[in-house]
């Protein structure tokens, strides 16, 4: 993957990201940012995290937005979305969910580690090309 430099005021975020990162709910995370910026305070910023419930902690808000939004997967009815949407339409999806899965596995191997990633991946990616066609 190539990197180019540009300068800091052409960076953009996606819609909602800046009120995230500016919620109390990630106030922890900044403090060990912080921390690691200034090589001090590690320690204090990683037990703020550790003391956090579940529910309050970052990969609690990613766990269940998966959750709802694969409950009900249904590839017959995104088949038949993508055979009926207008070309605009269909570029503007893509564009939605272009780093998904990029970012999916950034997570996973944050998570897990990058072998778990990797074999959670794989096994996704064959059960996907194994499943048959819903038309």
């Amino acid at each position: 993957m190539e990197t180019k430099k540009m300068p800091l005021h052409a960076l953009t975020q996606e819609e909602g990201a800046n009120d995230l990162v500016k919620s109390e709910a990630m106030r922890p995370y900044l403090n060990l940012a912080l921390a690691q910026v200034r090589h001090s305070g590690i320690d204090d910023a990683m037990q703020e995290i550790r003391s956090l419930p579940l529910e309050q902690r970052y990969v609690w808000r990613i766990a269940p937005a998966l959750k709802w939004a694969f409950a009900d997967c249904d590839d017959a009815s995104a088949e038949a979305d993508r055979r009926t949407m207008v070309p605009d339409d269909f570029e503007k999806i893509k564009q939605l969910v272009h780093l998904r899965p990029a970012q999916f596995c950034i997570i996973l191997k944050a998570l897990f580690g990058e072998e778990e990633m990797l074999r959670m991946m794989t096994a996704a990616i064959t059960m996907a090309r194994q499943m048959g066609s819903s038309f």
